[in-house]
């Protein structure tokens, strides 16, 4: 072999080697968690990444739900403080500010504590799960108390992720630590299909048994909150409040009329439908949201 055919496949070599080094997962850089409220959790590579502006609304224009907003005001207060406190499960209709209440519990929370650690929010999402227990060990040894909230929780009939979600929470040999607390959003109160659970009950040996192991995972929520279809004048209600907050000038039989309409036209009534009404209004209007 020649000189010159020794310095080609030399040549080639260090071009293979780089391009494995850009494959290679680098170096992760903790993140410094003092610096936002809230965080999204990347679970490739592995990091929490700042949202310094987050989407919600401001606790008082969340209506209908008055009850289940006191219930989770004082669960996340005590915790923030604390003090022992639930995982929370909100099931139910969609629409109906299962997450936006989250969220904004956590901001009214934080602005109450002007002379304390902030509480941080952290989202996974739903598809990561299974990465749970790996942030649970990089929060645990924070001096800061954490909610981990996941939207839209639910399972599929071949997906068996359910069971690393359920040694997290409280299953496992460590447990959680005690400065994290798990807020999750369902449209099902048990996070598994009715039909999944009916056909265990059927085609298992021990019915009663197999039927547990799938249930057994809202046990580990000691919260189940519950929201449901709004009636017309919760609707109304909350329409009135958006416009208010907004500053959207408009007729009240007017306005009455065409939130009426709207929610006709889209065949539900929830907070979500009243927050596009909301949208469309000011839109006409050419007025501008607050943020």
């Amino acid at each position: 072999m020649n000189d010159k055919t020794l310095e080609t496949l030399a040549a080639k070599l260090d071009l293979l080697i780089e391009a494995v080094a850009r494959l290679a997962p680098g170096n992760v850089t903790p993140t410094d968690l003092s610096t936002a409220d809230c965080f999204v959790w990347a679970a490739d590579p592995g990091l929490l990444e700042p949202v310094h502006r987050v989407n919600r609304v401001d606790i008082g224009l969340i209506r209908g739900v008055d009850r289940v907003r006191d219930i989770l005001l004082d669960n996340t207060e005590r915790f923030a403080a604390g003090f022992p406190a639930n995982n929370v499960l909100l099931w139910g209709a969609r629409g109906m500010g299962k997450s936006s209440l989250v969220k904004s519990v956590h901001a009214a929370i934080n602005a109450g504590r002007k002379n304390a650690e902030p509480l941080k929010l952290i989202e996974i999402h739903r598809e990561d799960i299974d990465t749970l227990p790996k942030l649970m060990a990089i929060l645990k040894t924070s001096p800061f108390r954490f909610i981990l909230f996941c939207d839209d929780l639910s399972f599929d009939h071949d997906d068996t992720s359910y069971k690393s979600l359920k040694a997290a929470l409280e299953g496992g040999v460590e447990g959680r630590p005690a400065n994290v607390i798990f807020y999750a959003t369902s449209n099902r109160r048990h996070l598994l299909p009715r039909d999944m659970i009916d056909n265990e009950r059927s085609t298992a040996i021990n019915p009663s048994e197999a039927v547990e192991e799938k249930v057994s995972l809202s046990d580990r929520f000691g919260l189940w909150l519950g929201f449901h279809k709004c009636s017309q004048d919760d609707y109304l209600d909350m329409i009135d409040g958006y416009v208010r907050y907004h500053g959207l000038e408009i007729d009240a039989e007017r306005l009455r009329a065409e939130a009426l309409e709207w929610a006709t036209t889209r065949g539900s009534r929830s907070g979500r439908v009243a927050w596009q009404f909301t949208q469309d209004l000011a839109g006409r209007l050419g007025k501008p949201l607050r943020d």
